[in-house]
């Protein structure tokens, strides 16, 4: 066993390691307070929501920390062993070494690799889920989305990595900068098409339909200068329980599309609290200021992969032969980066965060300096959603990419 895969081992048990020492933490943090609601949350569950919050909280972590291991295992013996190299080697044979065949055999390992862990989607969606009256889907529709989603995976996935790969063959030792042009290129463009070609292929995307709320909505925007014909609506009851809202686009392509559960859930004067937050995000620049992080930071990516593919000892360590082209690395990129940007996702989150209390702080600017509309939105989407009212401090400083609820009260309530 070479250096590399021992440094790989190592790696995988550390980034384990610290995963369940946070969620240990998180655990007992919920135990020490699931007797009763604390103070600060008299007001926003009562004593039997919280105990339902609180054994949900409980379910995710027990499910959540056998996940952890279990990834963690099966990405050791799938990279470790050389059963990567195997199978890539093997679907290589089968579908050949031309830039669309070795785009097939990448997707198709991508595929392969990620079937161990379809027990846990089905167990989370159809027991966990289920179990707290979250899951709307039916086995049917599960189904039916795995294969819309690999079909429609084929269909982008495929003619990006053809383009990578030619790329890689018109430019050897440039490609990794004009590659990741071209990626971020198509990710730009699957921005606009999102809410226009793919969200609606899993969820019905309605207008808003006539009305006092529209009317209320749409003078929120006008008033913001987030000028809109139309709010979407997404049918997310057809699949969960939860409810959200969420901006999607950029530009002139730039839509906010509300779930019907949190319409159902929140008065008018809420909903338009919510919408301001949504709308926050655009006027403070948030997603330019992201997506410029997201430039420098995938640069950086395919930059490590140009200086990979030049080191025949990263091929041959994981059992791949070094004139085998950029395909093997792509590959191994996108199963081990995430060993060492989990490191660096605190980071993120940070910069996340701040922009959820800059959000916070304009939908309390466009609502008189009124905070309580947004903080009772707050209030019944953490009750409807069972989210957990006490994450240990460490837990969520790590993941959270939205401050939690009592952090974002207290800013909205001190202005």
């Amino acid at each position: 066993m070479n250096w590399i895969i021992v440094a790989f081992l190592v790696l995988i048990i550390a980034k384990t390691a610290m995963e369940l020492r946070l969620s240990g933490l998180n655990r007992k943090e919920v135990r020490a307070n699931q007797d009763r609601v604390p103070e600060a949350y008299r007001d926003v569950v009562d004593d039997e929501t919280y105990r339902k919050s609180v054994d949900y909280t409980l379910a995710k972590n027990a499910l959540g920390k056998k996940e952890l291991i279990y990834d963690a295992i099966m990405l050791a013996l799938i990279v470790a062993t050389g059963f990567l190299a195997w199978l890539y080697n093997t679907l290589t044979g089968a579908l050949g070494e031309g830039v669309w065949g070795q785009a097939v055999v990448m997707f198709a390992t991508l595929i392969i690799i990620s079937l161990p862990s379809l027990p846990f989607e089905w167990v989370n969606t159809f027991k966990l889920e289920a179990k707290f009256g979250f899951n709307k889907s039916t086995v049917g529709l599960w189904i039916k989305d795995k294969l819309m989603g690999l079909a429609l995976g084929a269909a982008l996935g495929i003619p990006a990595l053809a383009l990578l790969l030619s790329i890689f063959n018109w430019l050897p030792n440039s490609w990794w900068f004009w590659g990741f042009i071209a990626f971020f290129a198509l990710q730009l463009i699957l921005m606009v098409l999102a809410p226009r070609i793919i969200m609606p292929l899993f969820n019905k995307l309605t207008p808003m339909e006539e009305g006092p709320l529209r009317d209320r909505l749409l003078a929120l925007g006008e008033r913001t200068g987030f000028c809109a014909k139309t709010i979407l609506v997404m049918d997310g009851s057809k699949r969960s329980g939860h409810s959200n809202a969420f901006f999607t686009g950029f530009g002139k392509f730039r839509k906010i599309v509300l779930y019907d559960t949190l319409i159902e859930q929140l008065e008018p004067i809420e909903l338009e609290a919510v919408l301001a937050h949504e709308i926050g995000h655009y006027k403070r620049g948030h997603i330019p200021k992201m997506l410029g992080i997201a430039f420098f930071a995938g640069l950086i990516c395919f930059g490590v992969m140009g200086w990979l593919v030049q080191q025949d000892v990263f091929y041959t360590s994981f059992g791949f032969d070094p004139e085998s082209g950029m395909a093997p690395v792509l590959l191994l990129f996108m199963l081990i980066s995430g060993l060492f940007t989990f490191w660096l996702s605190p980071l993120s989150n940070i910069m996340s965060r701040k922009h959820e209390y800059e959000a916070d702080a304009y939908a309390r600017e466009m609502m008189n300096n009124d905070p309580m509309p947004l903080v009772t939105s707050l209030h019944k989407m953490h009750e409807k959603n069972l989210s957990n009212l006490t994450p240990h401090p460490t837990f969520s400083w790590f993941y959270y990419s939205h401050p939690n609820l009592r952090e974002r009260e207290a800013a909205l309530r001190a202005g």
